[in-house]
C-alpha cells in the first residue's frame, strides 16, 4: 500500500503516520508538508517514512509516480481560527485542496480530506452532515469559511475521484500538538496551566443560556480519528461529507475536572472573560450527529472524554512524550 499524507508534521497527520506504520508495516508513506518548523518535525521522529516532499514542490515538481498511489489523505491546512487574512486560507486551504482533488481525479486515486465542524458556524442549521445544507452554512471565521467553500466546491464537481470522503472534525485533542500554541486543545492548555499555577482558567459565559464553564463541545480523542480513517481505507465506504466527533457534547467544566483527576490534583477553577477578538465568533454548543457514519457500518465506541484525557495526560503530556 502506498499512501500520501499531507500536513504530515502536524498534530493529526503525524499521529496517523504512526498509526499506519503500526497497522500496515509494509506500506510506503509519502509525507507532504513544510518541514521548517523544528518543533513540528519532532512529531515525525521514529516514524517510518518512504519519502519527504515539500508542500510547494509537491504541486510544482513531478516527484511522485501517482500511478503507484493507493490513497491520498489530505490533512494539511492552516487551522488558526483567529487568523483574519482570508488570502492565507484561500491559498493553503481552498486552492491547495482543489489541486489535491484534481490530482486524485486525474490519477483515479481515492481521497480523504479534512473538513471541520467550524463550517457549522453558530449552529443555526444544526450539526447534521446533510450535504444539501452545506451551501447555507455561515461559518464564523475565515478558517471555517475556507473549509466550507471547499466542501461546496466539491459538491459541485461532476468528475470525482473513485472514492472521496470529507470529514468534519469536531474538537480534537491528543498527542503531538506541542507546536500549536494558542490553537492547541483546551486539554493541552489545562494541563500546562494546572502544572504551572495549580488552577485552570475557563472562559466566562457571555450567553445567558449557558452557565460559566457550561459551554458545550463535542470533544474527540485523536486516536479515534485514526480508526475512522482506517475504516474508510479498508471498507466498502460511500463517498460524501461526514461528521467526525464523539457524538456527545460535554462541558468545559467536565474537561477541566478530568484533567485535575488525571493529575491527581484538587480542582481549582477560575473564570475569565472571553477575549474580545473571538467573543462574537464563539460557539457555545457543538455536537456531531453521527448517524451518517454509523450507517456506513462504523460501530466502534468512541473514547470517552475522561478516558481520553487520562491517556493523553498520563501517557504523553506528563513526560513530554510523542505519539
Amino acid at each position: 500500500m502506498n499512501i500520501i499524507v499531507t500536513g504530515a508534521a502536524g498534530f493529526i497527520a503525524s499521529g496517523f503516520v504512526g498509526y499506519l506504520n503500526n497497522k500496515y508495516p509494509n506500506a510506503k508513506i509519502i509525507v507532504i508538508d513544510k518541514f521548517n518548523n523544528v518543533q513540528k518535525i519532532k512529531n515525525l521522529d521514529r516514524k517510518i517514512i518512504y519519502k519527504f516532499v515539500d508542500r510547494d514542490d509537491f504541486l510544482d515538481k513531478n516527484e511522485i509516480d501517482f500511478s503507484e498511489i493507493d490513497f491520498i489523505i489530505h490533512l494539511g491546512a492552516r487551522t488558526d481560527t483567529t487568523e483574519m487574512n482570508s488570502e492565507i486560507f484561500d491559498y493553503l486551504n481552498l486552492n491547495y485542496s482543489k489541486k489535491m482533488w484534481s490530482i486524485a481525479v486525474e490519477n483515479n486515486i481515492p481521497l480523504i480530506y479534512a473538513s471541520s465542524a467550524a463550517t457549522y458556524g453558530d449552529g443555526d442549521f444544526g450539526f447534521v452532515d446533510d450535504e444539501s445544507v452545506i451551501p447555507s452554512l455561515k461559518p464564523l471565521n475565515p478558517y471555517g469559511v475556507s473549509k466550507n467553500e471547499f466542501d461546496k466546491w466539491v459538491l459541485e464537481q461532476e468528475i470525482k475521484p473513485p472514492l472521496w470522503v470529507g470529514l468534519k472534525f469536531f474538537n480534537v485533542f491528543g498527542p503531538n500538538e506541542y507546536h500549536k500554541g494558542r490553537m492547541a486543545s483546551v486539554v493541552f492548555h489545562a494541563f500546562n496551566q494546572i502544572q504551572e499555577t495549580g488552577k485552570m482558567k475557563l472562559f466566562r459565559s457571555h450567553n445567558p443560556d449557558y452557565t460559566d464553564g457550561g459551554q458545550l463541545r463535542d470533544f474527540i480523542y485523536v486516536k479515534d480519528i485514526f480508526k475512522v480513517i482506517d475504516y474508510i481505507i479498508e471498507g466498502d465506504f460511500a463517498s460524501g461529507i461526514y461528521n467526525l466527533g464523539s457524538g456527545k457534547a460535554r462541558t468545559f467544566l467536565d474537561l477541566a475536572m478530568s484533567v485535575f483527576y488525571a493529575l491527581e490534583k484538587k480542582p481549582n477553577i477560575e473564570f475569565i472573560d472571553t477575549p474580545l477578538d473571538i467573543r462574537d465568533k464563539y460557539q457555545y454548543y457543538t455536537q456531531a450527529d453521527m448517524d451518517k457514519l454509523r450507517k456506513q457500518g462504523y460501530l466502534n465506541a468512541f473514547v470517552s472524554l475522561e478516558s481520553g484525557v487520562i491517556d493523553y495526560v498520563q501517557e504523553y503530556l506528563i513526560n513530554g512524550n510523542y505519539l
